[in-house]
C-alpha cells in the first residue's frame, strides 16, 4: 500500500503539472487574486463538514461508549486529524482511518469496537458517495449537459458498485477478519490474533444490525457532502462566476466520485483538478476557473489540516514524555 501510494502520488503530480502547464496560469492566478482574503472563510466553514461526520461517528459509537468518553468535541478533533492525514500526507485515503483508531484508543475504548465503527463508517462513506454521485448525475441530465464524461462516470459507478455491496455483505456474513487471520497464521504464526479477529467480526455484525444508527450516521455523512457543494457555490461566486445550486452539487459530487475511485492517489492529487476541469467544461466553467476552484480547496485543506496535524504530533510527543 505504501509503494502504491507513492506511485499514485507521482502519477497524480504528473497529471497536475500537465493540467497546469496546458492552462492559462496568469488567468487562474488573477481569478484567485480577485477573490483575495475572502477565500479564508472556507477554513472556518469546513467545521460544518467535520461536525456532521463527528455526530455520525458518535451515533455509531453510542453502543460501545455509553458514557461518551469520546465526546463530540474529541471526535470533531479526531475528524480534523483524519482529514489532515488523508489530504496532506503521502498516504492512500485510508491512512487517516488508521490514525483515527489509534486516537480513539487514547480514550480507553476497546480496539475491536473502535475499529468496527471506523470500518462501518468507511462502508457508509462509500454508499453515500454513490448516492451523492447519483444526485449529481440526475442534475447533469436535468441541466441537459452532454458528453462522454457522463457515460464514463455512469459506467464507473456501475462497474464499481459490487465493491461496496460485496464489502458490506462480507462484513455482515463473512467473518472476514477471522478468515484473514486463519490464512495468515501459517505465515506469521500469531495464533494470539484469533480472539481479536473473532471479536472484531462480532462487533461488526452487531453494528451492521443497528439499522437506525446506520441510517442516522449515513444521513449525517450525506449532509457533510452537501455542505461541500455550498463551498463550490461560494468560491465560484467569489470568482465572479455565480452558478446555481444544481451546478455546485454536480461539480462537488463528480469530484468526490473520481477522488474515491482513485483512492490510492494521495490527496487525489491531479485527480481532483482533472475532475473539476472535465465536468466544469460540460457545465460552462472554464478550465482556469476549475483550476482556481481546486486551488482554493487545496488552500482550505492546508489551513484546516496543518493545525490538526501539528496538534496531533504535539500530543504524541507529550504522551511519549509522560511514559
Amino acid at each position: 500500500m505504501k509503494a502504491a501510494a507513492y506511485i499514485g502520488g507521482v502519477l497524480g503530480l504528473a497529471l497536475l503539472l500537465t493540467l497546469v502547464v496546458r492552462s492559462d496560469m496568469p488567468a487562474m492566478l488573477q481569478t484567485l487574486a480577485e477573490a483575495g482574503w475572502r477565500l479564508l472563510w472556507l477554513a472556518p466553514y469546513r467545521a460544518v463538514f467535520f461536525l456532521c461526520y463527528a455526530l455520525g461517528w458518535r451515533v455509531l459509537l453510542s453502543a460501545c461508549d455509553p458514557h461518551s468518553r469520546a465526546g463530540i468535541g474529541y471526535l470533531f478533533w479526531v475528524t480534523t486529524v483524519r482529514e489532515g492525514v488523508d489530504r496532506l500526507l503521502p498516504v492512500a485515503s485510508v491512512g487517516g482511518s488508521v490514525i483515527a483508531v489509534r486516537l480513539l484508543r487514547w480514550r480507553d475504548l476497546a480496539a475491536p469496537m473502535v475499529a468496527a465503527t471506523v470500518i462501518v463508517e468507511i462502508l457508509l462513506t462509500l454508499i453515500v458517495v454513490y448516492v451523492f454521485t447519483a444526485v449529481g448525475l440526475i442534475w447533469l441530465l436535468h441541466l441537459n449537459a452532454s458528453g462522454s464524461e457522463i457515460h464514463r462516470v455512469l459506467l464507473g459507478l456501475v462497474l464499481s458498485l459490487p465493491v461496496p455491496v460485496g464489502f458490506g455483505l462480507l462484513l455482515r456474513y463473512g467473518s472476514v477478519f477471522r478468515r484473514f487471520e486463519s490464512a495468515l497464521r501459517p505465515l506469521v504464526g500469531a495464533a494470539s490474533w484469533a480472539d481479536g479477529a473473532a471479536t472484531l467480526d462480532r462487533e461488526l455484525r452487531g453494528l451492521l444490525r443497528r439499522t437506525g444508527s446506520l441510517i442516522s450516521a449515513g444521513g449525517l455523512q450525506f449532509a457533510a457532502f452537501v455542505s461541500g457543494a455550498f463551498e463550490v457555490w461560494l468560491v465560484l461566486r467569489l470568482f465572479g462566476h455565480p452558478v446555481g445550486v444544481g451546478v455546485a452539487i454536480t461539480l462537488e459530487s463528480m469530484t468526490q466520485a473520481v477522488r474515491h475511485l482513485a483512492f490510492i492517489i494521495p490527496a487525489g492529487l491531479g485527480v481532483q483538478e482533472a475532475g473539476l476541469m472535465l465536468f466544469g467544461h460540460a457545465l460552462g466553467v472554464s478550465g482556469e476557473l476549475a483550476l482556481a476552484l481546486s486551488m482554493a480547496k487545496r488552500m482550505r485543506e492546508v489551513l484546516c489540516g496543518l493545525p490538526a496535524l501539528l496538534s496531533w504530533q504535539w500530543l504524541e510527543a507529550r504522551r511519549l514524555r509522560t511514559r
